[in-house]
């Protein structure tokens, strides 16, 4: 079994979405290790000395096994692939990112690829979705990973959950990509032939 992974915005010292990294990572560790302990992240990272922003990486099993801090620099999305992908299963955040690493290298010209599952749209290799219809933004329903950012925007009803078919594409405008590291607005794209290669 490979290690879990939660992987934490710390911006000028300051921590984002603690507890949804915290209630995942303890979801996480009673998925696979049912007697384990819940434990507190805020109890273990030391973030006040960070400018700008950093990501912290927890990489975890039963217990914490390591944390480390890095200066985080965004990747440029300006263009997306769609990729088919019936079996993939990112449940659990892992190290072992072969599969998605895979779809990846697929994207040819693209920046990076949409992941299409049993016909119905999920992530990208690196972060959740939502689509806007003019009226609201959806995300879908079956991602393949939870992502906490996503959490925290579906408790604030700025997004809503809904499946979304491969063949719906064109009921949308724009695309948002976001996760624990990519704020919401950050990176949004138009649904258009320049900047969706299908």
């Amino acid at each position: 079994m490979c290690p879990f992974i939660e992987t934490i915005r710390i911006e000028d010292g300051n921590i984002y979405n603690l507890d949804y990294h915290t209630e995942r990572f303890n979801r996480t560790r009673a998925a696979f290790w049912k007697d384990s302990t819940p434990l507190i992240l805020q109890e273990f990272i030391s973030p006040q000395s960070l400018q700008g922003i950093h990501k912290c990486r927890i990489v975890y099993g039963r217990e914490i096994e390591e944390i480390t801090y890095a200066p985080y620099q965004m990747r440029e999305v300006s263009s997306l692939r769609l990729v088919v992908a019936d079996t993939i299963d990112y449940t659990y955040k892992s190290t072992n990112r072969e599969d998605l690493n895979i779809l990846y290298a697929q994207r040819e010209r693209a920046d990076d690829v949409l992941i299409v599952r049993n016909g119905y749209l999920t992530d990208t290799s690196i972060a959740n979705v939502a689509l806007y219809d003019g009226k609201m933004w959806y995300t879908p329903s079956h991602p393949l990973l939870r992502g906490t950012k996503r959490a925290e925007l579906l408790d604030r009803q700025l997004i809503v959950e809904r499946d979304i078919s491969q063949t719906h594409l064109g009921e949308y405008s724009k695309v948002m990509l976001f996760n624990a590291m990519i704020d919401w607005g950050r990176i949004m794209l138009p649904i258009d032939d320049k900047h969706f290669i299908l």
